[in-house]
């Protein structure tokens, strides 16, 4: 019989692919702000495989930050855009035998490293607990030139989403 935490992460595997699936297809409604809905309960569903891990902080950062700020920041986008429901499109071959060669290509990476990790949970590796002062000391000493440019990358894409929703004035 699997053990409670088994079938919890099992739930939680589920809902996550669940609610991305609905997120990107979105069968049930053409309006983005209902995607928009399914990607914050996929960000939620992750956060509960990060608590099985025993990784609060980032399951309390995932809520915080990408269920939290980030969304509030991609409905603002999709209302000053003033996006309507899209109409249903004709099927391009070129673009889906592109995407499937690319998610195929992205399962032999995954399957890759997950092959390659094998080897090195054999030679017994010590697994840090969720510690925030480390990950704190990594973040703003090592990469600190990553975490600047990802913030500046942001508010200028964030600038450009409101340039490009300007209406003239006449």
């Amino acid at each position: 019989m699997p053990a409670f935490t088994d079938l919890l992460f099992l739930a939680f595997a589920g809902l996550t692919l669940l609610f991305g699936f609905l997120c990107v297809a979105n069968p049930l409604s053409r309006n983005p702000v209902t995607s928009a809905m399914f990607l914050v309960l996929t960000i939620v569903s992750l956060a509960g495989l990060y608590v099985l891990l025993h990784a609060f902080f980032l399951a309390a950062v995932q809520i915080l930050v990408y269920a939290g700020a980030v969304m509030v920041l991609f409905l603002f986008v999709i209302m000053l855009l003033d996006l309507g429901e899209e109409d249903r499109r004709k099927l391009n071959r070129v673009a889906l035998i592109s995407g499937t060669a690319a998610v195929l290509g992205l399962a032999g990476v995954l399957v890759r490293a997950l092959w390659s990790a094998k080897g090195a949970a054999a030679t017994g590796a010590t697994l840090v607990e969720g510690n925030t002062a480390p990950l704190g000391r990594i973040l703003f000493q090592s990469y600190v030139l990553p975490f600047e440019i990802l913030s500046i990358l942001l508010l200028v894409a964030l600038v450009g989403v409101i340039l490009l929703s300007k209406k003239e004035l006449k």
